[in-house]
């Protein structure tokens, strides 16, 4: 399964990542975000994160390793746990001109772990179109709200 979302957002490539970055606060910033818990933070972006969000009413979880990089600026997760186990996150930021981002998710998953006959099947053709894909919208519209009106307001 690969799936990407993307959106342009009329900020800095560098405030559109601090609002990302910090995954402890998306509960506080991301409607369909139910919770989100450190389970390990070493200090320098690496950390281990039990995640927790809503597909409409369909409750989904999983445990995550966070790296970040706010040079480039690029952030990644590993899916350690869950019925995602083993697929990979990237968020790619690009600027298109002045304070313009194109913010790209990226989610590869090859196949369901534990699922021998059919995982290659049920995460192309459901948890990635019908859980991943909305979930990451949401959350990209949301990010590009929140940017866009911090730039509004001068921040």
């Amino acid at each position: 399964m690969h799936t990407e979302n993307e959106i342009l957002i009329r900020a800095d490539a560098a405030e559109v990542y601090r609002l990302a970055a910090p995954v402890e606060r998306w509960p506080e910033i991301l409607p369909h975000y139910r919770w989100v818990r450190v389970l390990e933070d070493d200090g320098e972006g690496r950390r281990l994160v039990e995640m927790a969000a809503r597909r409409d009413f369909i409750p989904v979880r999983w445990r995550a390793e966070q790296r970040l990089f706010p040079d480039v600026p690029r952030i990644t997760f590993r899916h350690v746990g869950g019925v995602t186990k083993g697929m990979e996150v990237e968020w790619a930021f690009a600027p298109r001109g002045e304070r313009v981002v194109r913010v790209g998710i990226l989610h590869d998953l090859p196949r369901l772990v534990g699922w021998p006959l059919i995982g290659g099947v049920v995460a192309e053709r459901i948890v990635g179109p019908f859980f991943v894909s909305n979930i990451a919208g949401k959350t990209l519209g949301r990010i590009k709200e929140l940017a866009e009106s911090g730039a509004r307001r001068g921040r």
